[in-house]
C-alpha cells in the first residue's frame, strides 16, 4: 500500500510540473517589438503571482485608453526596489514594454519611468 502512495504522489508531481512551467511563458508577449507609452496611472494591482499597472493613454486621435501592463511577483519587484506605495492613480508615468503579440491594449513591463524622468525600480 505504501509503495502505490509513493508511486502516485511522484506521478502527480511528475503531471504537475509542465503546468507550472507553462505559468511563467512569456510567449503572449513580443520583445521583438518594444512599445513606449506614457499615461495616467489609473490602478496599481499588487497580488500574487503578477502586480499590474491599469494605465490610460490618449490614442492619435484623441481618445483615453486603458492599458493593462503585467509586472513581476510582489517579492521580485521588492528586490528590485518597487514598493506598493511606488504608484498612486493618478501618477503620469512613461512605460517601456513588451506588447501582447495579439495587439491587444497590454503587455509586460521592461522599464517605468516618473513623470520628472526619475527610474521607478531598477532594471531586472
Amino acid at each position: 500500500m505504501k509503495t502505490k502512495l509513493v508511486t502516485l504522489g511522484c506521478v502527480a508531481i511528475l503531471a504537475a510540473g509542465p503546468t507550472a512551467q507553462a505559468h511563467h511563458s512569456a510567449a503572449m508577449f513580443d520583445p521583438a517589438a518594444p512599445k513606449t507609452l506614457t499615461g495616467t496611472v489609473r490602478e496599481v494591482q499588487w497580488p500574487n503571482p503578477h502586480c499590474y499597472i491599469q494605465r490610460l493613454v490618449r490614442s492619435d486621435n484623441g481618445v483615453e485608453e486603458e492599458w493593462s501592463l503585467e509586472m513581476a511577483a510582489p517579492m521580485h519587484l521588492q528586490r528590485l526596489g518597487w514598493r506598493k506605495s511606488t504608484l498612486r492613480a493618478g501618477d503620469r508615468i512613461t512605460v517601456t514594454f513588451h506588447p501582447l503579440r495579439n495587439g491587444g491594449k497590454g503587455g509586460e513591463v521592461q522599464e517605468a519611468t516618473s513623470a520628472d524622468g526619475r527610474p521607478l525600480g531598477r532594471p531586472s
